[in-house]
């Protein structure tokens, strides 16, 4: 009975791991090997120390006080500090706004919102880069409403904006995906636990505090391993909207990555940033798993 009860799910297993192994299991192990090696010989870690002290990955020279490009990697970082607690809030903020009843419409508003993430990003490019067109795009010709000249331009031509233009336009794609976790964490939160509070004379921001956000926290820790995995990895509306230019100003860790392998055809530096982009990726998403237990 006990190797039956191993075995049979074992024998579950078993064509997803077939399945594994040769499409994600050794390219994984391959692509380590490669990162070690250079022109057939072994390397060590030099692969390593030339792409990480490289100004293409990180560019002290003109980071903080010079406009980018920093380097990819100060790119990323820079990415998830602007759009990670915009978007977490924001969506947190939409999803308290059109839970209450007396909002008309809010279903459709919330439909609106997640468009960004139904379209493909590559759409999301071609839009993020018309929003940003002196001429034609809403933020160019806001600015010239308001008078700031200096920032009614085509924002994905310049380096002091490219990366701006981009990250922006991302808080707006990401966004609808916050407000549906959380939209989805509020409906799961009892009503009696606001009725209780309410009778023992809790205000709003008491309520919120005290019962909601602590409620939340595994919605919480969902949305933001989700951004952060999706702010890593991001490349299809960077390729689009500026394709990492001008001048590298909105390069990001996988479009270096792709021009490592497709435009410098060198793999083994592409190897090196696909794993320091793994290992980015893998160390925060188990850190924030063991938090949710």
């Amino acid at each position: 009975m006990r190797k039956s009860q191993y075995l049979t799910p074992l024998l579950f297993l078993l064509p997803a791991f077939l399945l594994m192994v040769p499409f994600v299991i050794y390219p994984v192990l391959k692509t380590i090997y490669m990162s070690f090696f250079l022109e057939g010989k072994f390397v060590g870690l030099e692969n390593y120390k030339h792409v990480l002290l490289s100004p293409d990955m990180i560019n002290l020279d003109r980071f903080p006080t010079k406009s980018p490009p920093w380097g990819a990697l100060i790119h990323n970082a820079v990415w998830i500090a602007i759009h990670l607690p915009t978007t977490v809030f924001l969506g947190l903020g939409l999803a308290l706004l059109l839970r209450r009843e007396e909002v008309k419409g809010s279903s459709i508003i919330k439909s609106i919102i997640f468009l960004g993430m139904v379209i493909p990003m590559v759409v999301g490019g071609l839009i993020i880069r018309f929003l940003f067109e002196e001429g034609v795009g809403v933020v160019p010709e806001f600015f010239k409403l308001l008078g700031i000249e200096r920032l009614a331009i085509t924002w994905t031509a310049y380096p002091e904006t490219a990366l701006f233009a981009v990250i922006l336009g991302s808080i707006w794609i990401w966004t609808g995906f916050s407000m549906l976790m959380y939209s989805a964490g509020l409906a799961s939160i009892p009503k009696d636990y606001y009725e209780a509070a309410l009778i023992d004379g809790a205000n709003s921001f008491q309520i919120f505090k005290n019962v909601t956000w602590p409620l939340l926290k595994p919605i919480t820790i969902v949305v933001v391993a989700m951004t952060l995995l999706w702010d890593l990895k991001i490349f299809d509306i960077v390729y689009v909207a500026t394709g990492g230019g001008p001048g590298g100003a909105s390069m990001v860790l996988a479009l270096k990555m792709w021009d490592y392998f497709a435009r410098a055809l060198n793999y083994n530096y592409a190897a090196v940033v696909a794993v320091l982009l793994t290992a980015l990726t893998i160390l925060p998403a188990m850190w924030l798993i063991r938090r949710r237990e």
